[in-house]
Order: structure tokens, then C-alpha cells, then sequence
């Protein structure tokens, strides 16, 4: 193969995935300031529920659909009766 047969090919393999990556590092650029400032609004969120709940506010949420439900009590669980079968006492899995 010839050099300029070399360089077409490197081009075409390696120009698309230079070109993705570079548009995907542009885009990236700003994902920390916007990650930052999500934290911030997520963090003012929990503080004004935790203040809610603390004043014995109603759980319903603020667009007003249905509250969360109440936490209920722990039940046992309960087991199967066990029946022997008629003729099976000596028998036993292998």
C-alpha cells in the first residue's frame, strides 16, 4: 500500500471517532456547573420536606396527589400445614 492510501484510511477510521469525541468534550463542558447547581436545588427540596414532616405537616405532596402510605404494622408470616401423604413414611428423597 501506498502512504496515501495509508493516510485515507486513517481518516476514515480514526476522523469520525475524533469528531464525535471532540463534540462530546464541548458538551461536557458546562455538566459540572449544572451538576452543581441541581445539588443545590435537591439539597433546598429535602430541607423544606424535612422541615414539613418535623411541623407534622400532612404527607400529601405539594401538587396535591396522593400522600404517601402510612407504614404498616409487621405481620408474621405465616407457614403451610405440612400432610403426610398415606404410604410415604419410609420414604425419603434420594
Amino acid at each position: 500500500m501506498s502512504t496515501t492510501t495509508d493516510a485515507i484510511t486513517a481518516a476514515a477510521l480514526f476522523g469520525p471517532g475524533a469528531l464525535l469525541g471532540a463534540a462530546a468534550l464541548i458538551s461536557q463542558r458546562g455538566a459540572k456547573g449544572d451538576s452543581a447547581a441541581v445539588r443545590r436545588v435537591l439539597a433546598e427540596s429535602a430541607a423544606e420536606r424535612a422541615a414539613r414532616s418535623a411541623a407534622g405537616a400532612d404527607m400529601a405532596p405539594p401538587d396535591g396527589g396522593e400522600g404517601a402510605p402510612a407504614p404498616a404494622a409487621e405481620q408474621s408470616a405465616r407457614l403451610a400445614t405440612v400432610h403426610q401423604f398415606p404410604g410415604a413414611r419410609g420414604r425419603r428423597a434420594a
